[in-house]
């Protein structure tokens, strides 16, 4: 009787549109979050943007850029785990911890910890791919070798080879030739990262989280996972070479100008990246 009346529910909830939401724990650490007590989290501080629905389609939606996630399709840019597969708990935890640099997302370090593992449980509970499916196992990452000038020169020529200046321009201003034509996987125009923008990416701010990146890929948006391509040894030099595009004092920075003084004829040999018609000196990035 009690399955029958269940069913009924279910069929009742269904046919009035209404969407059905799977009780949903989450687990980071010792933390065991509840979604019951995460829906109250939800609609105080997340359903402005995110919507009732967790669609992304909330009444600030129209005026945020880019738009805000829709957890219905659990498709997420920032995870440890391999690209197409769902992420840990801690991955939806980190994100709302860290927050979406140069977005509307912020850091809701504000929050308690447990606040925030309740929030996971709750968002999860809008797609039934966490009732079917578990997360995949997170990558491993190597220990990272010296920041070397033959490691940032490899990393350079990783940079040009791969055509990543396409997106991210050639001095890696977020600029290049394709960015203007770049859409994410819901069609909404979506911008290249600009490394000149500060320390943070995406995704976190250590070298740790920009191999990752790397190698599991942003899902949803046009940067695909390069772990099919890249050797972990190829990933780690094209990091450095990234890090001597920021607008701050690296240790990849250090190298990279100090071979550029110590060697200048050297440096001057470089090819700048980009087409072979291209103007811009990439070997000038960090000056």
């Amino acid at each position: 009787m009690r399955l029958k009346n269940a069913l009924i529910a279910m069929v009742v909830l269904l046919a009035s549109g209404a969407t059905v939401s799977f009780a949903q724990e989450s687990h980071i650490g010792n933390l065991q979050g509840r979604s019951t007590a995460g829906k109250a989290l939800y609609r105080r501080y997340c359903i402005g943007c995110h919507g009732p629905e967790g669609d992304g389609s909330g009444e600030n939606a129209a005026w945020v850029d880019p738009k805000p996630r829709d957890f219905t399709a659990a498709t997420f840019k920032c995870r440890s785990t391999p690209s197409g597969t769902l992420p840990t708990d801690q991955d939806i935890f980190d994100a709302i911890t860290r927050g979406f640099v140069n977005t509307s997302m912020p850091a809701w370090r504000p929050l308690t910890n447990q606040n925030r593992a309740d929030l996971v449980a709750y968002v999860k509970g809008f797609s039934a791919k966490w009732k079917g499916a578990a997360p995949g196992a997170p990558i491993a990452i190597p220990a990272e070798p010296p920041v070397k000038v033959e490691g940032i020169l490899h990393g350079r020529e990783l940079f040009q080879k791969m055509e990543c200046w396409k997106c991210h321009g050639p001095e890696g201003h977020g600029n290049g030739p394709a960015a203007a034509t770049l859409t994410d996987s819901k069609d909404n125009p979506i911008r290249p990262y600009n490394f000149a923008m500060g320390s943070r990416f995406k995704c976190g701010v250590t070298n740790e989280d920009l191999y990752r990146i790397f190698m599991t890929g942003l899902d949803g948006t046009p940067m695909p996972s390069f772990s099919d391509v890249l050797k972990p040894a190829d990933a780690w030099d094209l990091v450095h070479f990234l890090r001597t595009l920021q607008p701050m004092q690296t240790k990849e920075a250090e190298v990279w100008k100090q071979w550029q003084t110590t060697q200048p004829a050297q440096a001057k040999q470089l090819k700048p990246i980009g087409p072979d018609e291209g103007s811009v000196q990439g070997v000038m990035n960090a000056q």
